[in-house]
């Protein structure tokens, strides 16, 4: 490929990175371990920097809308690129036209995940309640840093 058709494809396209399976197990396993260590019944989402689901597991004893609660926090903070509690704080702070942004989960637990300073994903966590969501949903994003 000559240095003409080089920098013609790079104007076409953008060259960016995704969460694969592998990762969001790793991601999901560290969600349970760290809902365990203190008897939460959660569930967990990851999906891809498009909001796709990658992978989705639920406890046991988890309650049965987590899994489609997970899974809309998961794609808040993908979409948006911000954890998804920052939009609940907005709604919260009297700023409700926030609910009008389609698709967007506005409850704390979800998380981006970060590669090389871009978002190749996110998690999302249900069944904690609120900033325990959020702590297991951290605690899992964290695991990523162990691959």
């Amino acid at each position: 490929m000559d240095k003409q058709s080089a920098s013609a494809s790079s104007a076409l396209a953008n060259p960016c990175h995704t969460i694969s399976l592998a990762a969001a197990r790793v991601v999901i396993n560290a969600a349970f371990e760290a809902a365990a260590e203190f008897g939460w019944h959660i569930s967990v989402a990851v999906v891809d920097r498009a909001g796709e689901l990658v992978s989705l597991d639920r406890s046991d004893k988890a309650i049965g809308i987590s899994p489609t609660v997970a899974l809309g926090k998961a794609r808040t903070a993908a979409l948006l690129r911000a954890p998804s509690k920052e939009f609940e704080t907005f709604i919260n702070a009297g700023s409700p036209s926030f609910l009008a942004t389609p698709g967007v989960t506005p409850l704390e637990g979800g998380i981006p995940l970060w590669l090389n300073g871009e978002v190749i994903g996110a998690v999302g966590v249900s069944g904690a309640h609120g900033a325990n969501d959020s702590q297991v949903a951290e605690m899992a994003a964290e695991a990523l840093a162990t691959l």
